[in-house]
Formats: C-alpha cells, sequence, structure tokens
C-alpha cells in the first residue's frame, strides 16, 4: 500500500458530508466510477493533515458495504473534535494506491460534544481594608491544559470578554476534578472573571459555566 498525490483525471472523493445524531456519524460521499473501496482514517481534527501519508490506523470499505449500510456509520465518544478521511484507492503495479487529496475534499469534521468546566469566584474583604482577596474554584470533566483558560480582572464592574480588562493566564494544568487555586488580592473595585483564550476554539470544545 502506498500513498499518490492527486492528479488532473485522478479518482477523487466528492460531495463528502455527514450526519450526526447523538453518538452516532453517517458518512456520505460521491465515488469516482472506477473505485470499489476506500481506506478511512478517524483522527483528532489537530492531525489529521499531518496523519496524510501514514498507512497505520486505515480502515477499508468497499462500495458494496456503503450501499448495504447506506453510507459509512461510527460512533462517536469522548470530547473534541475528530476528523475523518476518505481515500480512493485504486489498484497500482506494487499493490493498492490511495489517493492523496492536498484540497481536503475529502476530509470532514466532527465535534464529538463538549465537557463542562465549572468556576466559582469568591471574595472576603474588610471595611476598614485597601482591597480584598478572591478565591477561584475550578471543576472540570477533563483534564484541561493551562492555557485553555484565562482570568481578566477589570476595576468597577466585571469583565465582558478577555479582552476587556487585564488578562491573566494560568499556569498549571488543571486535573479533572476541582481545583481550588491560591487566594490573589486585588483592589475593592476590581472584578474578575475566567474566559477561554481561544473562545473560537476551545468554545467547540468545552462549556465554560460560572456557579
Amino acid at each position: 500500500m502506498q500513498f499518490i498525490d492527486a492528479e488532473d483525471g485522478s479518482p477523487v472523493i466528492s460531495g463528502l458530508t455527514r450526519q450526526v445524531e447523538e453518538d452516532r456519524c453517517t458518512l456520505r460521499w460521491i465515488w469516482p466510477r472506477s473505485i470499489e473501496a476506500v481506506y478511512i482514517r478517524k483522527t483528532s481534527a489537530e492531525q489529521a493533515e499531518a496523519a496524510d501519508g501514514d498507512t497505520g490506523n486505515l480502515k477499508l470499505y468497499t462500495r458494496a458495504e456503503y450501499k448495504a449500510n447506506n453510507g459509512y456509520h461510527n460512533r462517536i465518544e469522548g470530547i473534541g473534535r475528530y476528523s475523518f478521511t476518505v481515500y480512493a484507492c485504486q489498484e497500482g503495479s506494487g499493490g493498492p494506491q490511495l489517493i492523496l487529496q492536498h484540497d481536503r475534499g475529502n476530509s470532514i469534521e466532527i465535534s464529538a460534544g463538549r465537557a463542562k468546566i465549572y468556576y466559582t469566584i469568591s471574595d472576603k474583604s474588610g471595611f476598614w481594608r485597601k482591597f480584598k482577596t478572591i478565591q477561584i474554584q475550578v471543576t472540570t470533566e477533563v483534564p484541561i491544559a493551562k492555557d485553555v483558560l484565562c482570568y481578566v480582572k477589570k476595576q468597577g464592574g466585571y469583565p465582558a470578554n478577555k479582552d476587556d480588562g487585564m488578562l491573566y493566564p494560568f499556569v498549571a494544568t488543571f486535573a479533572a476534578g476541582k481545583t481550588v487555586l491560591p487566594a490573589i488580592e486585588v483592589g475593592k473595585q476590581d472584578f474578575i472573571r475566567l474566559f477561554f483564550t481561544d473562545g473560537r476554539t476551545y468554545g467547540q470544545m468545552y462549556e465554560l459555566i460560572s456557579v
């Protein structure tokens, strides 16, 4: 088995679509006329392009199976984004040849659900004190890398987003379960909220909930 680059006239996969119902995903695509089998790879979305050319973790799927099942079905488990890549397979002199489509028209991403991140922020202050003590507690369903979250401090009111105040990164990974962070001191008119460092990316993987 080997990979070859798609050229003009190469049989390529097109019209790849997905349908997700609960934990079941169905893929459908348009088969090139000359192709009777494909190989399918499932990987994390972040690793999809890097996996091109790797002959491991591939599943053979025939046109007959596709017709019998009205598509390709797979269970989606865990969290995060997955990528499915369907490679057209043709017979060559040295064995099966898998077509690499650099336009990525044979790949599609699927979200497997979002893990919940709960956080609470409590504060204590004395009448005569110029500062108040803030305690942040984070409870997660899965381990969270330190660069996923940040906290933002704003004077006079709660920040509306990560750019609405002074941003502070976290310095350690959050283990699954409850994490109580070291207390910090801020001004009496300072307010803090947690945000994703990249809402577009991490918002697809996690749900951030203030309790």
